[in-house]
């Protein structure tokens, strides 16, 4: 696969500011391991592989194990979830797919079960994030694995 175009180079305040937006991310009211999950759920849905391997490795980097992540993909049959990480991966397809007629009551209670006013707001931030990184990424065909070494992500082990 050939990168159609350097986005960075050419909008580069665009891109810092993109940037800044989501480094935001690490003071939310979010944990890093849902943060995780949603980066790599969100990335797998939009077919985003730079922003999926990036994500898995970072993941991996913040201590998930392996076996979570290749069960992100079929996160309901899974009984590697806690209920709080279900309902922010409900929160996250929702989000990424936005169904005609808005987003169900029934999604939207189940999130609000398990997080306050704070945090579902700063995690529909993250995935309004990530959906964001994944159609650039996927519009000019990022490569998977070409920012390991900016974004110290070689230290996952899993080149």
């Amino acid at each position: 696969m050939t990168q159609r175009l350097n986005y960075m180079q050419q909008s580069p305040e665009l891109f810092k500011k993109m940037m800044e937006f989501s480094n935001a991310e690490k003071g939310s009211a979010i944990e890093e391991k849902i943060l995780d999950l949603v980066h790599i759920r969100a990335s797998q849905m939009n077919g985003c592989g730079f922003c999926l391997d990036m994500h898995v490795k970072q993941a991996k980097i913040n201590g998930e194990s392996e076996l979570r992540l290749y069960h992100t993909s079929i996160w309901r049959e899974s009984t590697l979830f806690e209920p709080r990480e279900r309902a922010a991966l409900a929160w996250t397809e929702i989000l990424t797919h936005l169904p005609e007629h808005g987003v169900p009551d029934d999604v939207y209670n189940r999130v609000r079960e398990y997080f306050t006013e704070k945090e579902i707001s700063d995690l529909t931030f993250s995935v309004m994030a990530i959906n964001a990184w994944n159609r650039v990424n996927v519009a000019f065909k990022q490569v998977p694995g070409s920012a390991d070494a900016a974004f110290g992500l070689s230290k996952a082990g899993l080149n």
